[in-house]
């Protein structure tokens, strides 16, 4: 250990000759792919869970909530492109606010960003599991989240290239099939605006209900950041498919909350209650793949379809699993985490870092299916990932209005067109939205697990940590440079 202090917190580490020459991912992904990584990580959200904001809000508010996160991420999504442009480092949201606020908090902004990405893949590969159940009942559905978790983790080992273009082909698949059902819902007659309206929740108190289901239409499109070290030209290339990426998805949830709320559907609760559209759609574990039957009819074709519906939870969940690569991966660099988890493999990726979320993210889904009851297991998981989410929304948003104050020699290649204004606005939703993760008594544990596990974290720090963090590490050397 050297004895060299910053503000009396921490201090830094010696390294060896080759330690960042061990931990080297490599470049490789233009505007296009990862314009792919943006949507494919959110397009599962367009799929499942989005759907359950209509049990809590019905559908005007769920709209409603669906129009205010939108706008939340837009103002995100600005606001990030500046930074990534600025500071082009794998570390994303911890980068960002470790260059603001110091090594603490960019630790907690790495945190929460961890638990976002690490939870996220376990909340899809549920939804995975009970769309497949449609298809193959006979097999448990555990047996699908290890067989998932082991595919797509090896997969994102063979490099940054080969990630990106599996995570393209199945985005551009996801897109076709949810085209495809929103076709056949206008063209089978099926469609009808009444079944829109067929839930008994109450619109002004559904909308703040709604708000941590309207995220999941959007949620994860800020990993793009992610990949800046291993983007050809990220001045241009991080912006433009943060951008293009957002109003892609965007127009995808508006027609997917219009098209398949509007369908016929009818379920049967346990209770012996017959819901109806909206009302059913809510409840459904597999909203597309249910739709998909009530147009086709149970058979081959609807099979079919059903199987197709799995590229848009496949595409998310590969591509978040990428997304918690790299942030472990970076934090690890630096010395927030112990460093042996950066250490990259032959092809460029952190492959040890992937091993380890992916082990994280599978035990969670075990351990919550345990604990809670099964129905409640994915709103419990996704309620989870979108309190993480939230609270690294309001750092980065803070951290990007703290550089815009008091930084302002910093280069700023891409400036967001929204400014200061659209930050603070950002920061009011964000908070609005954590505060909505607490509305429904039944998944405030599995919030208040998240904010344990923050806390576990700081102390993991504290007494662990902030005495071993490496210096050389690209963000942490920009950040001190600035500082010295």
């Amino acid at each position: 250990m050297t004895q060299r202090k910053l503000k009396s917190v921490v201090r830094y580490a010696s390294i060896d000759g080759d330690y960042l020459q061990r931990r080297q991912l490599r470049k490789g992904a233009n505007w296009t792919l990862l314009w792919g990584l943006g949507v494919g990580a959110v397009i599962s959200g367009e799929f499942s869970g989005w759907n359950v904001g209509l049990a809590s809000g019905g559908f005007w508010g769920l709209f409603i909530a669906t129009i205010l996160m939108a706008t939340m991420y837009l103002c995100l999504v600005y606001s990030i492109a500046e930074l990534s442009a600025a500071l082009p480092y794998a570390g994303g949201f911890y980068s960002f606010a470790r260059y603001a606020y110091g090594p603490f908090m960019g630790f907690i902004a790495g945190v929460v960003e961890a638990i976002e990405y690490v939870l996220t893949p376990a909340v899809i590969v549920y939804f995975i599991g009970s769309y497949l159940s449609t298809i193959l009942p006979f097999i448990p559905q555990p047996i699908w989240w290890i067989v998932f978790y082991t595919l797509f983790v090896y997969v994102n080992t063979l490099g940054v290239k080969t990630t990106l273009k599996v995570g393209l082909i199945t985005t551009l698949i996801a897109i076709g099939v949810l085209s495809i059902f929103c076709l056949a819902v206008l063209f089978s007659g099926k469609f009808d605006p009444n079944m829109l309206f067929t839930t008994s929740a109450p619109v002004g108190s559904g909308i703040f209900k709604a708000l941590p289901y309207a995220i999941w239409f959007y949620l994860a499109i800020e990993q793009i950041p992610l990949a800046a070290e291993e983007a050809e030209n990220v001045v241009k290339d991080v912006p433009k498919s943060l951008t293009t990426g957002m109003y892609t998805l965007l127009a995808l949830s508006i027609v997917v909350l219009i098209f398949n709320s509007g369908i016929p559907l009818e379920i049967t609760t346990e209770s012996g209650e017959i819901l109806t559209g909206a009302g059913a759609v809510g409840i459904s574990g597999a909203p597309l793949a249910d739709g998909f039957t009530l147009i086709f009819g149970e058979g081959i074709i609807a099979n079919f379809f059903t199987f197709l519906c799995l590229f848009g939870l496949i595409a998310s969940f590969h591509c978040i699993i990428y997304a918690y690569g790299r942030v472990l991966f970076a934090m690890s660099r630096a010395g927030y985490l112990p460093t042996w988890i950066s250490v990259t493999n032959d092809n460029g990726s952190p492959a040890r870092a992937l091993i380890l979320g992916g082990g994280v993210g599978l035990g969670c889904t075990f351990l919550i299916s345990i604990v809670a009851n099964n129905a409640n297991l994915g709103p419990a998981l996704l309620n989870m990932a979108v309190a993480g989410a939230v609270i690294s929304y309001a750092i980065v948003l803070s951290s990007y209005i703290q550089l815009k104050l008091n930084r302002r020699n910093l280069p700023r290649p891409y400036k967001s067109p929204l400014g200061l204004p659209g930050a603070f606005v950002g920061i009011i939703l964000a908070v609005i939205a954590f505060l909505a993760c607490f509305a429904n008594p039944d998944y405030r544990l599995a919030v208040f697990l998240v904010m344990g596990f923050i806390g576990v974290s700081i102390a993991y720090f504290w007494f662990f940590r902030r005495e071993g963090l490496i210096a050389e590490a690209p963000e942490e050397q920009i950040a001190l440079t600035s500082e010295s």
